[in-house]
């Protein structure tokens, strides 16, 4: 089976839609498949305002079902709403084809926190989006009850993963700093919510990895708070290791692969009582959950740093890419609806 990923998210991005991709990738063949990527690098583009390593490409159908022409896909997963993904949608509506979809960003919340932009017009253009598909994968539990909410359909529940080899606890420290220390690793921006953790009033050290368009600001504004920006790999692996505590402040993202990572390296986690951590954390004992962000690093410091790996232990990317290629499989045991119907067989006579 040959199955083509359009994602408007794709390297140079460091975020859960490319690392989820790239894991499921690598697993491919364990479930007789073939993955083939429409990126942005195949066309024209220009980087997004206010987010300069994601590129916003200059495409359409036509271009697309080019693309598509050429390598024959057997399905159809589009995972991100951008241009790529409206042309693909568009490719694949024409032609009676059916699709699947992943939701990954809270974008309504994200372009409500820049802009003036009601979250009811956005949540309205996403469900048209994702609901003309044979089904959209969504992180957690909590968040299909959510989209529920916003008349979203046909929704599939398909968790995430974490490298636990590489991702473990180290007897060996990086960080040479006053303990207890506070970590806190994702993108640099206001839809982070990562001023929550900088003003919290607590003991030790505060870290921070990670990029973005608000670190020049918040490294004037909170001299003390450690930046050390972006790492992956072995040294991300050892940063978290050689803390006390991760704080998770965002109120917005639909999981948070970063707290995996954690978990797989011991070390407990704060959090909000919100969607992501609720489903991952809950009352695991793991780490600590509250509407109080300095309260819950502070209980976060007595909780277990085994329990927190062994939680992290009940996550791989093996069963995350087994849901991906099991939803696929499914949809070509579903009836293909009506008017999908009627533009297959149009389509076939164009022929």
């Amino acid at each position: 089976m040959r199955v083509l990923i359009a994602t408007d998210a794709w390297h140079p991005q460091v975020n859960g839609v490319v690392r989820t991709f790239e894991r499921i990738a690598e697993r491919a063949e364990d479930f007789g498949a073939t993955l083939d990527f429409l990126t942005p690098d195949r066309f024209p583009g220009i980087p997004m305002p206010g987010y300069p390593e994601i590129r916003l490409a200059f495409t359409g159908a036509r271009a697309v079902r080019r693309h598509i022409d050429r390598l024959q896909p057997d399905h159809i997963h589009i995972a991100t709403e951008g241009p790529i993904g409206l042309a693909a949608r568009r490719v694949c509506l024409n032609a009676g084809r059916p699709f699947t979809t992943s939701y990954h960003t809270r974008f309504p919340e994200y372009l409500r926190a820049r802009a003036p932009v009601p979250v009811s017009l956005s949540y309205a253009y996403l469900r048209r989006f994702h609901n003309a598909g044979q089904g959209t994968l969504v992180a957690t539990a909590s968040l299909i009850k959510e989209l529920e909410g916003h008349g979203f359909r046909n929704l599939h529940l398909w968790t995430r993963g974490v490298d636990s080899d590489l991702f473990r606890p180290r007897a060996e420290s990086v960080l040479d700093l006053p303990r207890p220390i506070f970590l806190s690793v994702g993108r640099v921006a206001v839809e982070k919510n990562i001023e929550a953790f900088l003003s919290l009033d607590l003991p030790g050290s505060k870290v921070v990895v990670g990029e973005g368009p608000a670190r020049a600001s918040l490294e004037k504004r909170f001299p003390d708070v450690h930046f050390l920006g972006q790492h992956t790999g072995e040294d991300l692996a050892q940063l978290y290791s050689s803390a006390d505590v991760f704080v998770f402040p965002s109120r917005t993202d639909t999981f948070g692969i970063v707290i995996l990572e954690a978990l797989a390296s011991g070390l407990p986690v704060a959090a909000y009582p919100v969607t992501g951590p609720l489903d991952v954390i809950g009352d695991s004992g793991a780490g600590a959950l509250d509407e109080n962000l300095g309260v819950a690093a502070m209980r976060a410091l007595a909780c277990s740093r085994e329990e927190a790996r062994a939680l992290a232990l009940t996550h791989s990317w093996s069963e995350c890419a087994r849901i991906f290629f099991a939803q696929i499989g499914s949809v070509y045991a579903l009836p293909t609806p009506r008017g999908q119907r009627r533009a297959q067989v149009k389509h076939a006579q164009a022929k």
